[in-house]
Parts: C-alpha cells; structure tokens; sequence
C-alpha cells in the first residue's frame, strides 16, 4: 500500500449546557463518543487534482483542480459539499506551498455506523432493531442516501468529518508533526472550528468540533466575534487567525469509574438551528425571565458536573466503598438509594441535580415554544429512570426528537433500559452501540480499524 496518513475524530454528547454552551458566561459538560470519523490521505499520481470520496453515500465523490494560486477549481459542478471545499481551500492557504501537490490527492472519508439511523439497513436484512442487530452489521455501512437526506443520530458527524480530513491534511502536508501535543490540537481545533463555521454560514457554540479535538471535557466557548471579520471572505490571510490564542477554555473530564452512557436514535428528528434560533429569540424578547432562568440552569449545570468530579476523587480515596456502593445503587432504583456514605449521597444528589437541570430545560422550553424536551420524550426518559440502576436520563444538547441518553450504573440496568426502548410504542426508539470515550483526535494505524481496507487502494 501506498504511504498515507489516518486521522479520527469523535462524536459527542453535551450531557450538560444545551444552548448555555453559546455564552461564554456559561460551560458544558461534552463527552466524547467511540463513534469516530476518519479520514485516509494518500497520494495519487495525477499532479494537482484531489479526489475526495465518502463511500457511504449516494453522489459523494467530489474533485478539485488545484490553481497556480493554491485555490480550488471544482471539477464535479453537482452536489458540491461546502464543508470538504472549504477544508481543502483553507489548508491549501495555510500549506502556502504550490509544490505540494505535485502529486495529488486521493481522500477517503467514512464514520462509524451509529453517526446515522441503520434502521433502513436492519429491516433490509429482515433484522430488528436490537443493539445485537447492529453488532452484526457490516463497519461503515453503505447508508442509501446522500449526505443530503441520510437521517443523523445528533452526535455531531459533520463537526468530525471537518476535524478528521482538517487534521488529516495538516498532517500530510507537514504544517503539524502529531496530534498529541497542545500546539498542534490548537492548530486543529481553530483551523476546524473556522472551517465549520464558514460551510455553515454562522459561528456557532463550537463544543462539536472541540470535543472532536479534545474529547471529553468542560466547554467554555471562544469569543465569537474572533471570527466574525473572516466570515465572509476566504481569501483573506487567515493564518494570524489560526495562530493566535483564542479564549475558548478546555478543562479535562470523564465519566466516573462504573458510569455506563447508553443513547438511543429516535425516529423523528428535530432540526437544531431551528430550535435554537427559538429560543435565542424568546431570550432577546423575555430577557429578565430568560436571564433569571439561565442562571439558575447554569447552577444546577455545574453542580452535575461537581458530582462527577466528587464521585472520580471518591473512587480513587476508597475504591472498595465506591464500588461496593455502585454495587448496591445498581440494583435499585434511584428514589430509593440511601445516603448511607459520601459515595451514596453523592449519587443521590447527583440524580437530584440532574432531575432539576430536567425540569428547567422543559420550562425553557414552555417559555420559548420549543420542543427541548417534548412530552413524549418526558413519558420515555421518566420510564428509564425507573430502571434500577439508572442514575440520569435526559436529551442530550439542544434537545428535541432526535435522541436521548441515559447512564447507567451496571451491565443489568443497562440491557433493563434497552429493553425499556425496544416495548415502548409512543416513540419508535432504536439503541445506538457508541459509549463514552474520552480520547479525542487521534492518529490510528491502519490495521486497527476494521472495515477500512475495503476502502483503500493498495
């Protein structure tokens, strides 16, 4: 096989911070996913010409001839994919370097199958829609549909395509060594981050494309006006742009020991942007009720998070009580835990605080006539809790239709929750097999990662 260099990124989560993550005045707890994207960059022997392909979808092979001028001549006029010519464009003016491709590019982008619904797929094979089902698919499934129409699960696939194939061509042309060292994430991250702006045409929170660097970790936004003045114009110099320190704030977390995410993809999907702009638009018209409202959000929102960082530390001073604790909390019900040590009481509180951050998101929702978390998602997530061993259940982000998360505190709660999902009828709720994962970008070999030969030419 060729040389070439393999880039992944992951998926995430915002268990805490949904539409607080857009003001710096706020955080949010974003958990990576074991759903990854990755991008293969090998070289071809056509000089000046990049292919790039998504195999997995219908109309998804995009070329480009590249200028004298480092710029970007699209050669397939149908279909053309802003996020990827934008990536490409905004490299190539960071490489500054028109010898670089003198042999060209062959790009390969793919995702793990739970970035999309495989219910399609699952009744196609006259299979049900079980977390076993999925396991047996094939990695990479062929999703017949194009990027344009394929149903998304909400765990941020575009924020890790761009971070992947952004990641992927700093490192092939040389502009980064690695993607472990602090110097090269920021390189990554404001480098993505612009990308994605720009192909959306806003600049949003950004925690996707972060916790596609970082992974796991409590998001503080950058100021968004850093990039307002590059937003309409891609031509300007923007390599000051990606040098400088922004301000956006980055500080490690994780799920503590025992802690189990479970998501599932709920067949009617909600449109992000469209809620959010709602609420954003409620909060300009009732700014005292909305502002009294965030802060007390905002509260509840770090309180969770100070539960799971008590719960790490309590694990590491005594692990035998912790565990024996979980242990114990796994088998009942979260009403009827005790506060019998400092584990249990911080579980008990843990799934308190959770339930408050609940009851405001729905009143934010009552307030600015948005969906955040629809009556049918209440019914479902109030089910879940009362499985033994569930310690939150919840819409992860800006809410809506479109998923719900749980986290579980053994193996038994979690298959009793999927069980839950598989009866209910008000919804048509399918699992997803993705988990927590703190890791952020990575570089994997090739032979790790399996399915991704049948893409590669040797």
């Amino acid at each position: 096989m060729t040389h070439c260099t393999i880039t992944s990124a992951p998926g995430k989560v915002l268990l805490t911070g949904g539409y607080l993550v857009l003001e710096q005045a706020f955080s949010g707890s974003v958990v990576g996913t074991s759903s990854r994207f990755y991008t293969v960059i090998q070289s071809s022997s056509e000089p000046n010409h990049i292919s790039v392909r998504s195999p997995q979808f219908e109309q998804a092979h995009w070329e480009y001839q590249v200028l004298d001028t480092l710029e970007l001549k699209p050669l397939t006029l149908e279909n053309n994919n802003k996020f990827v010519e934008t990536a490409l464009q905004v490299t190539l003016q960071l490489i500054q370097d028109k010898h670089v491709l003198k042999s060209g590019l062959d790009i390969i982008i793919v995702g793990d199958n739970d970035f999309y619904s495989q219910r399609a797929q699952l009744q196609a094979q006259g299979l049900l829609n079980t977390a076993e089902s999925l396991a047996s698919l094939e990695p990479f499934c062929f999703t017949h549909a194009t990027l344009a129409s394929v149903h998304k699960t909400g765990l941020g696939s575009s924020a890790a395509l761009i971070t992947s194939l952004v990641a992927g061509l700093l490192l092939y042309f040389g502009r980064i060594e690695d993607v472990t060292s602090d110097e090269n994430k920021r390189w990554i991250h404001n480098t993505a981050q612009f990308v994605h702006c720009f192909a959306q045409g806003k600049v949003g929170s950004g925690f996707d494309v972060s916790s596609a660097v970082w992974g796991s970790h409590r998001y503080t936004r950058f100021n968004p006006d850093i990039l307002k003045p590059m937003m309409n114009n891609l031509n300007t110099s923007i390599e000051s742009l990606i040098c400088q320190e922004w301000d956006n704030q980055v500080v490690p977390f994780s799920l503590p020991i025992g802690f189990d995410l479970v998501l599932a993809d709920i067949d009617a999907g909600s449109h992000t942007p469209t809620l959010v702009s709602k609420v954003l638009e409620w909060k300009k018209k009732m700014p005292e009720q909305a502002n009294a409202l965030w802060k007390e959000l905002g509260k509840y929102n770090t309180s969770v998070e100070n539960h799971f960082r008590s719960l790490v530390n309590l694990h590491h001073q005594n692990p035998k009580e912790y565990e024996e604790t979980l242990k114990a909390c796994g088998s009942l019900q979260c009403n009827d835990w005790s506060s019998e040590n400092k584990v249990a009481a911080e579980l008990k509180s843990l799934a308190h605080d959770f339930n408050q951050v609940r009851s405001l998101l729905r009143k934010m929702g009552e307030y600015s006539d948005v969906p955040i978390e629809p009556q049918e998602q209440t019914e479902l997530l109030d089910a879940c809790m009362q499985v033994p061993g569930v310690i939150m259940a919840g819409v992860p982000g800006a809410g809506g239709y479109d998923a719900i998360f749980c986290i579980v505190l053994s193996e038994e709660s979690k298959t009793q929750v999927r069980q839950v999902w598989k009866s209910w009828t008000k919804l048509s709720v399918g699992p997803l097999l993705s988990q927590a994962d703190s890791n952020g970008i990575t570089r994997p070999l090739f032979d790790q990662v399996p399915g991704l030969s049948r893409f590669i030419s040797k």
